[in-house]
């Protein structure tokens, strides 16, 4: 209420509630009616084309034994070829301390491409931990093989491969988990996140995060027995192949032996 000169008081408009009241529920209508459209959106995302050729870093952390492998990795879809390099870090290449080694048994993981060893839980004296074999892997799935390279000797192994080719990408049959930004305000990326779930199952087996744009992989993650595996991430990816000979093993494994060779030295 407002008081106008001689005492004289001036009531405010009363405003007809009917309008109002339509406008309110045409707006709670029409947000309504976006969300549903968004979700349905969700719902129906299809599976991006992932690059088929791309060369990049990756981080496989394996849960079974806590350990993290760095490597820098040529990937070729087409051609069904990978190359993985094992990068150093911390630890030092082998020399000759000693007989102190202790056994493993090693073995090439199902979960995509990750090469990891998977070993039980030894004591070893502290010089032994601090020294390591790094290797390079190529994968050739239309031939087969596989050709383990170590760094330093260049002592070749190849093996046959069991497992059938598993490219890098969102499979057509998978199903749409989430969509979200990884980062922050001024510095986001948005990601979906998909999966081999399926209703009769409910639980996954693998969960992919693939950027939006783009469809780049950012992380996988594998399961086994409702048990985390390895989880796969990705960075620094460029499209194409740089140095295509990254694929054809040296000449020492023209000799090479039929057995893996482990990582200690």
């Amino acid at each position: 209420m407002a008081q106008a000169a001689g005492g004289m008081r001036l009531q405010r408009p009363q405003l007809d509630p009917g309008p109002r009241l339509l406008l309110l529920l045409r707006l709670l209508l029409l947000s309504g009616l976006l969300l549903r459209v968004g979700g349905a959106a969700a719902r129906g995302a299809e599976p991006c084309q992932a690059p088929r050729q791309w060369e990049g870093r990756t981080v496989t952390y394996e849960h079974g034994t806590g350990r993290n492998t760095r490597a820098a990795v040529s990937y070729d879809g087409p051609n069904q070829r990978l190359r993985i390099l094992e990068e150093r870090k911390a630890l030092i290449p082998c020399k000759n301390f000693g007989t102190f080694a202790l056994s493993k048994p090693y073995l090439l993981s199902s979960c995509r491409f990750s090469v990891g060893i998977h070993g039980i839980s030894n004591y070893a004296p502290k010089f032994q931990e601090e020294s390591q074999r790094f290797f390079e892997y190529i994968f050739l799935y239309k031939d087969g093989v596989m050709f383990q390279i170590e760094q330093v000797t260049k002592l070749c192994s190849k093996i046959a491969l069991t497992e059938p080719w598993d490219p890098y990408d969102i499979p057509a049959n998978s199903t749409y988990e989430d969509q979200y930004y990884i980062g922050g305000p001024g510095d986001e990326i948005m990601v979906q996140e998909w999966s081999d779930r399926k209703p009769a199952r409910k639980l996954e087996s693998w969960v992919g995060v693939y950027t939006v744009k783009d469809c780049y992989p950012v992380q996988e993650t594998y399961t086994k027995n409702y048990s985390v595996t390895t989880s796969t991430r990705f960075f620094d990816l460029q499209l194409g192949i740089a140095d295509p000979s990254v694929f054809t093993p040296p000449s020492t494994c023209q000799t090479a032996q039929l057995r893996m060779m482990k990582d200690e030295c």
